[in-house]
């Protein structure tokens, strides 16, 4: 079967995307790499602002291709009494709905879950928001920087003597992705085999990113111990660290195990160091991190970071080269695997994207086209799919509805 032809798993899932950046919208375009039919709904002129900040000429950025793609796109004023009757007539043939506003501001458009389940009750409807729906800090706004401070992931970022740090990428948002994904999927086997009809989910930033801090609160209710920041190193799990090579690029070895360790001093031609009692454990290793470091440290910075990598890999212990983004973009297990994909746009040329996750054997998905204009998919949806008459949508036009 050609791949094109074979059928996806989310196919005849309409999903209604009204939320702007990022949680929401992201886990719209994973639903949407799997088949589902996403109608991302934008306010007319101004648009998601995944498509840049200020708004591009094409309102195309770089990250709205990505996470604009696969996505019918139309403009609605939500603000208006019209705009939100077309959009419950979106929501009347949808399954799914997804929000990302403060808690109270859809109800203000007549978008809350009382008024889409009235108008669809089968609708599954993610809200998604940085505290969640209910306690103290609800109404409190949030994006990813300032949740991951609040979830403790930055503080427990950076090393020891510095301040804390954020990540690189917006993780927080993805993590939040991945979990109101995964969140929607259970909702509609729920609905569709168990008959339980329409669901709610609240998906907060702020727990998606906390239910990402290992032990820390079990260790802190047990001990009383904080989870301090610790740089580059595992603490309990000794050696786990980067190391500076001999042309200057990181190597990063993770050999706390016991076995990982014995395999580890053998490729070093110091099968000695397991008998010193410094190191004979994990344990013990891990009381004594500094002293390990500072040979394992010594052995790499003599060898070149190919030379480095070879021997960990012969060997079978887990390590690699911090990479930048334009290594990836080349590297032949990446583009073997389609992690990275080349894609043609009509408008910008060959482009390269993250791929499809995760990879399914019988129903991969598939990227059909990158993130699409403003509006332009207006008479389509509202035309073709709604019924609305090129009068209609002129009118509408003219008013700023669409």
């Amino acid at each position: 079967m050609n791949e094109m032809d074979r059928k996806l798993p989310l196919e005849g899932i309409p999903v209604i995307d009204f939320a702007p950046l990022l949680a929401g919208p992201v886990a719209a375009t994973f639903l949407g790499d799997f088949g589902a039919t996403v109608i991302k709904v934008e306010q007319p002129k101004i648009g998601d602002p995944t498509r840049g900040l200020p708004m591009i000429e094409d309102g195309r950025h770089f990250s709205w291709l990505n996470e604009g793609r696969n996505k019918k796109t139309v403009t609605l004023n939500l603000r208006t009494d019209e705009g939100q009757k077309l959009a419950h007539r979106l929501v009347e043939k949808a399954d799914v709905v997804m929000l990302n506003f403060r808690p109270g501001q859809a109800e203000k458009w007549n978008l809350g879950a009382e008024d889409l389940h009235r108008t669809n009750p089968n609708l599954i409807i993610s809200q998604i928001s940085a505290y969640g729906q209910t306690g103290p800090y609800r109404e409190k706004g949030g994006f990813d920087r300032n949740v991951s401070a609040f979830s403790g992931l930055t503080y427990a970022t950076g090393y020891p003597d510095q301040p804390p740090v954020r990540s690189g990428y917006a993780v927080v948002d993805y993590m939040t992705a991945y979990l109101n994904a995964y969140g929607i999927m259970m909702a509609l086997y729920n609905r569709d085999v168990n008959n339980s009809g329409g669901e709610v989910i609240d998906v907060s930033l702020s727990e998606a990113a906390f239910r990402s801090s290992e032990s820390a609160l079990i260790d802190y209710s047990l001990t009383g111990k904080v989870r301090e920041r610790s740089g580059n190193r595992n603490t309990g799990f000794v050696p786990a660290e980067d190391f500076d090579t001999k042309d200057g690029r990181i190597l990063v070895i993770n050999a706390g195990t016991d076995r990982l360790f014995g395999k580890l001093v053998a490729v070093m031609g110091q099968p000695e160091i397991l008998q010193d009692p410094r190191f004979e454990n994990r344990f013990a290793r891990t009381m004594h991190q500094d002293a390990l470091y500072e040979i394992i440290g010594n052995w790499v910075k003599e060898r070149t970071a190919a030379e480095g990598l070879q021997v960990m890999d012969e060997a079978g212990i887990p390590a690699d080269l911090v990479r930048d983004i334009a290594e990836l973009a080349h590297d032949p297990h990446m583009r073997e695997r389609d992690a990275v994909m080349e894609v043609t746009d009509p408008e910008k040329g060959k482009v390269l994207i993250p791929g499809v996750f995760p990879k399914m054997k019988k129903a991969p998905g598939r990227v059909k086209f990158l993130g699409a204009r403003l509006g332009e998919y207006n008479q389509e949806i509202f035309g073709d799919y709604l019924g609305l008459s090129a009068e209609e949508l002129s009118e509408l036009k003219e008013k700023g509805v669409i």
